[in-house]
């Protein structure tokens, strides 16, 4: 018997995802939704759920004791919150003081984040524990292959996309003609795509890659692509998407080809250590 697995959703797709995936393993579970992020529109009155701001760690703990959650999964996309978002319980404003400055950068506050969940009796699981299906997988994803100077880009964005991620700034940089247009930092990828267009040069049209940070946790915020990346990155006027084979995740994998397809762009799964001289 599976145990019982608390979701704590965030914005975007994957939280459905993963919800669909429990119906139909049959195994129970209970969403903990992120006001002003989870979308309102995919958690249904159907599925059992209760909405609570990031500042109410202590209200979810204690739905998730009731409910009798033993494992917990951390998905989707977390805005910047507001002050309001952000006024915190007694649990959470625990939680600020324990850490105080110790886990600067996304990475290490989502670290510190799973210590206090298991700190509660329970296990934090990556979703690709529980769906290793959603794994980017290695190779070109479509019929369309990166060229020689998107080999290139696709190289060179490795390179800067690790040194950013051991500052534990962001997961994505955009490169053309090996010129670095920008890397991610607290916007996330769809804003980075879009001002990338403001400086692109004329000519092939760049590579967007996505890493996973060199000490990130597999259980948390792993690179992302979707549908959505690809109609972002086609407006933009990029040449394609690598994203870190084996260490990011895929939304609507089919989707994602045909759309790339229809494009004209390609995504492939990338090792980054097969990109050197």
């Amino acid at each position: 018997m599976r145990k019982k697995l608390g979701i704590i959703a965030g914005g975007g797709a994957i939280p459905k995802k993963l919800i669909e995936c429990c119906q139909a393993q049959q195994r129970d579970y209970f969403v903990l939704a992120i006001e002003g992020n989870a979308d309102k529109n995919l958690i249904t009155e159907d599925i059992p759920h209760q909405w609570i701001r990031i500042g109410q760690a202590g209200t979810g703990f204690k739905k998730f004791h009731d409910e009798h959650v033993e494992e917990v999964v951390m998905i989707g996309t977390i805005r910047r919150p507001s002050l309001k978002d952000l006024v915190p319980d007694f649990r959470t404003a625990a939680f600020f003081a324990k850490i105080g400055m110790k886990a600067i950068g996304d990475d290490g506050i989502l670290r510190a984040v799973v210590k206090e969940i298991e700190s509660e009796g329970m296990i934090v699981r990556g979703i690709h524990e529980v769906m290793p299906e959603i794994l980017v997988k290695k190779g070109v994803l479509g019929k369309h292959k990166p060229d020689k100077q998107a080999r290139e880009d696709i190289k060179r964005g490795i390179e800067v996309a690790l040194e950013l991620g051991k500052l534990d700034v962001g997961q994505a940089v955009i490169v053309q003609q090996g010129l670095v247009l920008g890397v991610e930092g607290i916007e996330g990828t769809d804003e980075l795509i879009r001002r990338c267009g403001d400086y692109k040069r004329k000519g092939d049209g760049g590579v967007l890659v996505k890493l996973r940070k060199p000490q990130q946790d597999m259980r948390i915020d792993l690179p992302t692509i979707g549908p959505r990346s690809v109609y972002r990155a086609k407006e933009t006027g990029l040449k394609g998407i690598a994203v870190h084979a084996g260490n990011g995740l895929i939304v609507d994998e089919q989707e994602v080809i045909k759309a790339a397809d229809a494009a004209g762009l390609f995504v492939i799964g990338i090792d980054p250590g097969e990109y050197h001289d």
